[in-house]
């Protein structure tokens, strides 16, 4: 007797693609933004909030009219490296006024809406999305060269959304030497790729650490050829190997990132300035 019975269908091992937005948002009314690159890694940990500050600043410095969206809405670290403590606020009850630095440096972070920067950030994702589309859409910018996106750790929902709702010009990678840090952050490479958003290049954080009695140097996560690797991969440059210096990370610590100098960054904010 003939079995007429189906098989259960198989699965396909191939990954979906994530579901595209068929048109990016605009910013708000009377915000001129002209380009926006995001900073990011699969990986947390990595120093990708460091590296944005630090890359903002370099950019004031060079004349720039520079902007800062901590997207990092569960982890949100920009405020307290610019020592910013005070609450965003609306002025004509429609738009949200971002922070401004010394500098000039606009910034909106999640931490800026909380009354206790401490309190965790317990939302749900389609929460913690819509955050991003304000932070995007209901947010007066103003007239910025360089909105640069802090972006979240990961591949999952408020990742998807920035690149789904806002539109990037290039996304810089951040790893540190680490084969596994360099494994994960592919996964984000591979993210930005299947977005169709340039990568710039990357950026090799904590590269190694100098002796300051000998000025010997340490190679803290072996010699950066994972790093190289995966750049080579793609096809983009190494921007930066940015060393662990302590003066540097007590200043970003302080509240005083706009007085840090990383001679390391020259030629990430080269390739972001070359986009204007």
């Amino acid at each position: 007797m003939s079995d007429n019975r189906q098989m259960p269908h198989k699965p396909s091992h191939t990954p979906p693609h994530p579901p595209r937005a068929p048109e990016k948002e605009k910013p708000a009314d009377g915000s001129e933004i002209k380009k926006v690159i995001g900073v990011g890694s699969g990986k947390g940990g990595v120093g990708k909030s460091f590296v944005t500050a630090n890359l903002a600043v370099a950019l004031a410095k060079k004349g720039l009219k520079v902007g800062i969206m901590d997207a990092d809405i569960t982890g949100p670290s920009i405020p307290q490296a610019f020592g910013l403590k005070g609450m965003l606020r609306s002025v004509d009850g429609t738009l949200i006024e971002p922070e401004t630095t010394d500098l000039g440096i606009k910034i909106v972070s999640v931490n800026l809406l909380m009354a206790d920067p401490n309190q965790p950030v317990v939302w749900r994702g389609p929460v913690l999305s819509g955050i991003i589309g304000q932070f995007w859409s209901e947010v007066n910018w103003g007239t910025l060269d360089v909105l640069l996106i802090d972006m979240p750790p990961g591949t999952a929902d408020v990742p998807l959304t920035v690149f789904q709702t806002i539109p990037l010009d290039g996304f810089i990678l951040v790893a540190t030497g680490q084969d596994l840090a360099a494994m994960i952050v592919n996964k984000a490479r591979n993210m930005a790729s299947m977005m169709n958003v340039p990568i710039l290049g990357m950026v090799e954080n904590m590269s190694y650490v100098k002796c300051p009695h000998c000025n010997e140097v340490i190679s803290l996560f072996g010699d950066g050829s994972a790093v190289l690797k995966s750049a080579e991969e793609i096809g983009v440059p190494v921007l930066a190997s940015i060393p662990l210096d302590p003066a540097v990370t007590r200043k970003v610590d302080s509240g005083k990132a706009e007085e840090c100098e990383i001679a390391a960054l020259a030629d990430a904010v080269d390739t972001v300035a070359a986009l204007l």
